[in-house]
């Protein structure tokens, strides 16, 4: 695979970013079914405290032709914040896809686009994707920071240990708006049915030991309650990559075996 560092300005960001690249084009599988149609995309989102990097098996790219995208959200959880050069959701819903479009060729359509999560980047990869369907075909939430509804209820002076309530305001905006707004999944999903949107594939899990697990529970009940299809699948596991390389490549593999 040829490993492409790409920076540029951003508007969104207000500075030079950078986003890396991983392209399966110096080695190609004779005779697959994948290299006779366009290569797709697949967007890979970080969680807390993390940073770009290609966290699925190199050989997934080569054997079903995708290129993988991986930006830098830092905290943000993947949202517009408050301050100026906080838009991370306009960042990789909209100028980074316009930017491969135009350079590359790539991520034309939802039909060829997908994006991943992990921990706050499941949180992102699921609410970029309702944010914007006519982008992302296909999204896999993995241990996803559901957390929109406990964070509906916090005051001035709060702190998880985590994270402080400032923090989570900047990401959020005002905690008791959460709900119904732009930065709440579930209302979202309500506004695309409403609207006769089809919604992405929705792959999601979380591992049965994960402190994630009652907030992905209630996003499976909530999404059943709407009667929106989607994969949820709970298994032994922690909060950690043993979990999220094996259901990472099982997510994947549906997503482009079809």
């Amino acid at each position: 695979m040829a490993y492409i560092t790409v920076k540029y300005e951003s508007e969104a960001i207000q500075r030079h970013v950078a986003f890396e690249m991983f392209l399966p084009n110096d080695r190609k599988a004779e005779h697959s079914v994948y290299y006779e149609r366009p290569m797709k995309t697949l967007f890979l989102l970080h969680g807390y405290h993390g940073t770009a990097w290609n966290w699925i098996p190199e050989e997934l790219p080569i054997k079903y032709n995708f290129a993988v995208v991986c930006p830098n959200g830092e905290n943000s959880f993947w949202l517009d914040g408050l301050s100026t050069g906080h838009k991370f959701c306009t960042h990789i819903g909209e100028e980074i896809p316009d930017y491969l479009c135009k350079t590359f060729g790539l991520a034309n359509s939802a039909d060829d686009t997908y994006i991943m999560g992990l921990s706050m980047g499941g949180f992102g990869a699921l609410h970029t994707a309702l944010v914007y369907p006519e982008r992302f075909g296909k999204v896999g939430a993995m241990s996803s920071a559901f957390v929109t509804r406990q964070l509906a209820t916090i005051k001035p002076g709060f702190d998880d240990g985590m994270a402080n309530f400032d923090y989570y305001r900047e990401c959020f905006g005002e905690p008791s708006e959460i709900p119904g707004s732009v930065n709440d999944p579930e209302a979202l999903v309500d506004k695309l049915l409403a609207a006769g949107v089809k919604l992405p594939e929705l792959y999601l899990c979380c591992g049965t030991e994960d402190f994630l697990l009652e907030n992905n529970r209630e996003m499976h009940d909530f999404l059943d309650s709407r009667n929106v299809k989607h994969e949820y699948i709970e298994t032994p596991g922690g909060h950690d990559m043993t979990f999220w390389n094996e259901h990472g490549t099982r997510i994947i593999r549906q997503m482009f075996d079809n």
